[in-house]
């Protein structure tokens, strides 16, 4: 089928050349499938539209321009009509159109939209005035920025014109060029505040003093620098496994100082008490006097001597007798533990 439609085309073709038949005559006769035919709708990216943007098939003329393109983002359309006017002196005839009543012609563009146009914003102000990277920096306009449109061929940034900012309140004036190519001449105008931020570990919920700080408790939130201290944690994990040593709001940034190692003896609970050197290990039973987490020392009652001696908490509710003590805590025991003396004998009395 397809070799015969081009058996027939040339056939028509040379009858066109030879003057046996006019070009008109010669789109008539020839296959449907190589006939100017209308598109509905197309999509340009210049400020002019051609023949064969419009129609298929256009030959010669498919390059020619006949219409400018409408503004840059935007659809318009053209009659059927408008179109065969144009083509006409182009000797362009018996175009397939089909059911079109006209054609919808779309100019292709490329759209800025208002993150990028913060982003760009915080590129130009990083590492200026005092700033960190751009990445840090949060952006607000005083007036939300409309998506800006330009050529599709324009490629690269916003080009930065000017920018001023105030350190003290962090207000700015920014203005920009559309990248080269663009119809936008124009020039981007943008006013707003800027300020640097840092990722701080923050209390998801309320939590109670003594509350060991699971992953589900704290989140990172972005927080402005200056309200932010040096002894803020920066990531969750430092938080998770601490106890919390006062009340915490929800959204409150956490301190080192707001955290302690959890407590694994609280005041008046029952303990162990050990004393143990290289080949002895001694228990009794104590009361503890002050509350600790692993590695504190605190004050513990030994419940046999009634004496109170200082211990390292060790484990929970297991307190190590420290040496200087240890006579204090458990003498008897201590004392069942040296070496009997030897017999005298009958020559030394």
């Amino acid at each position: 089928m397809i070799r015969a439609s081009v058996r027939a085309f040339a056939i028509v073709a040379l009858a066109a050349a030879a003057g046996l038949v006019t070009l008109a005559d010669a789109q008539i006769l020839a296959p449907a499938a190589s006939r100017p035919t209308l598109k509905r709708a197309v999509t340009v990216t210049g400020d002019i539209v051609r023949i064969g943007d419009l129609i298929d098939n256009a030959g010669a003329a498919a390059e020619t321009a006949i219409f400018r393109s409408p503004d840059i983002g935007t659809t318009g359309a053209v009659s059927v009509q408008q179109v065969l006017d144009a083509v006409e002196p182009y000797h362009i005839y018996l175009v397939d159109t089909g059911t079109i009543s006209e054609v919808e012609v779309t100019r292709a563009g490329r759209t800025i939209d208002l993150t990028e146009i913060e982003g760009r914003i915080a590129r130009a102000f990083a590492g200026h005035y005092g700033l960190g990277d751009a990445r840090d920096l949060t952006v607000t306009l005083d007036v939300a920025a409309r998506p800006i449109v330009i050529d599709a061929a324009a490629n690269g940034d916003l080009v930065l014109s000017s920018a001023a900012l105030n350190q003290l309140s962090g207000r700015f004036e920014v203005t920009f060029e559309a990248p080269g190519g663009s119809a936008i001449h124009r020039p981007l105008r943008f006013t707003g505040s800027v300020i640097e931020t840092v990722a701080v570990a923050v209390a998801v919920h309320a939590l109670k003093p003594g509350t060991v700080v699971k992953d589900s408790d704290v989140a990172v939130e972005r927080r402005p620098k200056a309200q932010i201290g040096a002894e803020t944690l920066g990531a969750t994990h430092e938080a998770v496994g601490l106890a919390v040593r006062g009340p915490l709001r929800a959204g409150q940034p956490l301190r080192r100082t707001d955290l302690m190692k959890p407590q694994v003896v609280h005041r008046d609970d029952n303990v162990t008490l050990v004393y143990e050197v290289p080949g002895i290990l001694l228990t009794t039973r104590g009361k503890a006097l002050e509350a600790g987490a692993e590695g504190d020392v605190i004050s513990v009652l030994n419940v046999q001597s009634k004496r109170t001696v200082q211990g390292t908490v060790t484990g929970p509710n297991r307190v190590n007798i420290l040496t200087s003590t240890a006579s204090l805590a458990i003498p008897s025991a201590r004392a069942a533990a040296l070496p009997p003396s030897p017999p005298q004998s009958v020559a030394s009395r």
